[in-house]
């Protein structure tokens, strides 16, 4: 199946000059969701993780069901100031100034192994960011996965971890 088919490109959204590629289609299409999460499945699976890590907020649309379908915990990295208890924080660098995320202090016993995943990977920033913030936290960050890759924006070279995605889009 390709699923690329299954993706709606949304011209200026969510603002002018931006191409959003919207997983909607994809994720209301049983068949092809299905066969994304299978697919990734398979990508991950061989990294033998503990816990996937969801990067917020459509990223938790990828990493629940698919810890659901591999028998493994799932994790949310959010943005700062949206998860209860005790938190801890990475902030990072943006363009134009810096952004924090965290995971609750609880969530991972040091040396567990996790494997990070978002809907699409772009300039690579948030990715990066989560694995520096879960190594900090003493995680085994074995991989990252998503969806689509948007190969022009060259995000893959930020990371030092394996990396897999489903979908390229060249430009």
């Amino acid at each position: 199946m390709d699923l690329s088919q299954h993706i709606r490109t949304i011209p200026d959204f969510p603002k002018p000059g931006i191409l959003f590629y919207d997983i909607s289609t994809l994720l209301i299409h049983p068949a092809g969701w299905q066969t994304t999460v299978e697919r990734l499945a398979e990508a991950v699976a061989p990294h033998e993780p503990d816990v996937l890590v969801g990067i917020e907020s459509r990223g938790f649309l990828v990493a629940a069901p698919l810890a659901l379908k591999l028998g493994l915990g799932f994790l949310m990295v959010r943005k700062k100031g949206k998860l209860p208890g005790k938190t801890v924080r990475y902030t990072y660098d943006l363009e134009y100034g810096s952004d924090t995320i965290e995971i609750q202090s609880d969530a991972l016993e040091p040396g567990q192994r996790v494997v990070i995943l978002d809907d699409l990977l772009a300039t690579g920033g948030t990715m990066n960011a989560s694995t520096q913030l879960l190594r900090d936290f003493g995680a085994d960050v074995r991989a990252g996965a998503c969806i689509i890759e948007l190969t022009f924006l060259e995000g893959r070279e930020k990371l030092d971890i394996p990396f897999t995605s489903l979908i390229q889009f060249d430009e």
